[in-house]
């Protein structure tokens, strides 16, 4: 039997670099506590729509289980790339289909970062942007965007070195849930299309803008490569479907790579998104504002709150201490949420997710104005 140094020297060095989740942590404790208020869920709270789930019955009651082509079915493509085309008239955008948009993003940088390569990331993140990073071999470059986590184009500018590979952006954001404004957006790419940076764009909350149309950088820079899912939109979380889109030659080589490692998206989950696709979500969003303005409006005169434009998070300030102690008394008083240095440098903030039913967003409202006056 191997003995325990063998087991250690079994690691590869860069699992060193490679934390879990601090959300996971929450998570595990969420499942000791007795009907705790649970504000830490990334995730919707309403179920798959009925329409896509009679979708997934039929594809396995029709024997459609078995792996697809690696990018996808032709009939979800198909779908997919016409709306790309008719949105951005790019003649070389291509569209494929990922396990979840992880692993298009886990595609996307194995594809493109070689070891010492840097790439830009806005903090605060999500946090799997900085460990996807290292795997990949490269460096996480941080580009503070505190206090209100807009992003300075003339900051990320100062940033750029020849060993700049790539920049990371993610609007709507997880966990500020920031909408970058479209000036900001569109110098963005230019500036990476001037200085021949790859600019990568995390838009699986799209369809979750309240007060702004969705803007992708895409619309300013033909060799942006968008990540979406339905995870979000459709409440799929589980069902791990994704896509990606982007110039061809770098869909050809992630492709590649998911042959021989997600092989594919899950075949059966495929033929429900072709008719998610075509699922009109309008409603959910509604609610979805109607609750942002329901967490923002209870919490905005105890808490330093930039106000969320869309995802379904708010990353309040803690009104003392660090985020992290901040967080353990909110636990103490059976309220779950996540310390906001699991997606920062800063211990300063913390993250509530608003996806959660009227009585656990009012329960949790109390709770966090009762331990602000504490």
């Amino acid at each position: 039997m191997a003995s325990r140094t063998d087991h250690e020297r079994w690691i590869a060095e860069r699992m060193q670099y490679i934390e879990s989740s601090g959300i996971r942590k929450v998570f595990e404790l969420a499942r000791s506590l007795p009907d705790p208020v649970n504000l830490s869920i990334g995730q919707p709270d309403f179920d798959v729509p009925e329409e896509i789930k009679v979708a997934a019955h039929a594809a396995i009651d029709r024997g459609a289980n078995a792996y697809t082509v690696t990018q996808g079915i032709p009939e979800l493509r198909a779908k997919i790339q016409a709306d790309i085309h008719a949105r951005y008239r790019h003649a070389d955008r291509e569209v494929f289909i990922t396990s979840g948009t992880s692993g298009g993003l886990t595609l996307a940088l194995c594809c493109t970062v070689n070891p010492g390569d840097e790439v830009i990331v806005f903090d605060p993140y999500f946090v799997m942007y900085p460990h996807l990073v290292t795997l990949a071999g490269g460096t996480a470059v941080f580009i503070d965007t505190y206090p209100d986590f807009a992003i300075d184009v003339d900051r990320v500018r100062a940033a750029l070195t020849p060993r700049t590979k790539a920049i990371l952006v993610n609007s709507p954001a997880n966990p500020t849930g920031r909408v970058h404004p479209r000036d900001v957006l569109r110098d963005l790419a230019a500036l990476a299309a001037q200085r021949g940076v790859l600019l990568m764009s995390d838009e699986v909350y799209r369809v979750f803008c309240y007060d702004q149309p969705f803007v992708s950088p895409a619309e300013f820079n033909e060799d942006v490569l968008v990540f979406d899912g339905f995870s979000k939109a459709y409440g799929m979380t589980g069902w791990r479907l994704g896509f990606a889109h982007g110039p061809r030659r770098l869909i050809q080589e992630m492709i590649k790579l998911q042959q021989f490692t997600f092989v594919c998206a899950p075949s059966i989950v495929q033929h429900a998104g072709v008719v998610a696709w075509d699922y009109d979500v309008s409603h959910i969003v509604a609610e979805y504002r109607h609750k942002r303005d329901r967490i923002y409006e209870g919490l905005k005169d105890r808490y330093d709150l930039v106000r969320p434009e869309g995802a379904f998070y708010a990353f309040p300030k803690a009104p003392r201490g660090s985020g992290s102690e901040f967080v353990a008394e909110a636990i103490r008083n059976n309220l779950l949420l996540i310390p906001g240095n699991v997606f920062s440098k800063h211990d300063t903030h913390f993250r509530l997710s608003y996806a959660a039913d009227e009585r656990t967003l009012d329960r949790g409202i109390e709770i966090l104005n009762r331990i602000a006056q504490a």
